[in-house]
């Protein structure tokens, strides 16, 4: 059976979702990419969009000022919240990054492998929802995964806008079922032409398994 609930895949993958992070050939790229986050967003109040299981929370509040983490999934943020954050210095708030409701200023924003989920034809509306709710000249920082022939899901279908789908089982599922998951892969000048009318003083740090990118909104 394929589903297409890419909300209930994450949930149910949620428990053993960290494990992606152990792969001993992306070590090395991950490793750089904790330490550039740090330093990107060092004393920042910084909204994490997407945080899920808290992964990238830990490194956004090794260095920021303050990190308010949100999720639209309150069960996968739970194992985030059970890390233990300092309260003083993170926060949790259940929304949706397409719809944000916000009750105090930031100075960033910074979400991770949140792009490549959102279909090409909804992301200018992200940008510039994102630009409305936090304001211009805020940083953005964004990192993704890079499709690796042999390593990356294999890419079952692209639609006629361009979009590519993964197909996904979960780990022991005795059910079998799979998912259909959107999964985008973009290239750096598809990167900088999408974000060029909303953004400004982009760069991109491209590796092998992932590229991050850094900018100020318009």
């Amino acid at each position: 059976m394929l589903k297409k609930d890419m909300a209930e895949y994450y949930a149910k993958r949620a428990a053993t979702y960290e494990e992606i992070y152990t792969r001993p050939e992306r070590e090395d790229e991950l490793v750089t990419l904790q330490v550039r986050v740090q330093e990107l967003l060092q004393g920042h109040d910084v909204l994490e969009l997407g945080c899920g299981t808290g992964f990238w929370t830990k490194e956004l509040a090794a260095s920021a000022k303050s990190v308010t983490a949100t999720d639209i999934n309150p069960d996968v943020m739970k194992l985030a919240q059970a890390k233990g954050f300092p309260a003083d210095k993170v926060r949790f708030a259940v929304a949706d990054a397409l719809n944000l409701q916000l009750d105090r200023p930031y100075t960033a924003v910074f979400f991770g492998f949140l792009w490549s989920h959102i279909a090409r034809e909804d992301q200018n509306r992200f940008l510039l929802h994102l630009r409305e709710r936090v304001g211009p000249n805020t940083f953005m920082v964004m990192l993704d995964n890079s499709y690796v022939e042999g390593s990356s899901t294999t890419i079952a279908r692209t639609d006629l806008l361009g979009n590519t789908f993964q197909h996904r089982r979960l780990p022991g599922d005795p059910h079998g079922d799979r998912y259909e998951i959107l999964k985008n892969f973009p290239s750096d000048s598809n990167l900088r032409k999408r974000l060029a009318s909303d953004t400004r003083d982009l760069r991109i740090l491209r590796m092998e398994h992932y590229w991050l990118l850094n900018c100020r909104l318009k």
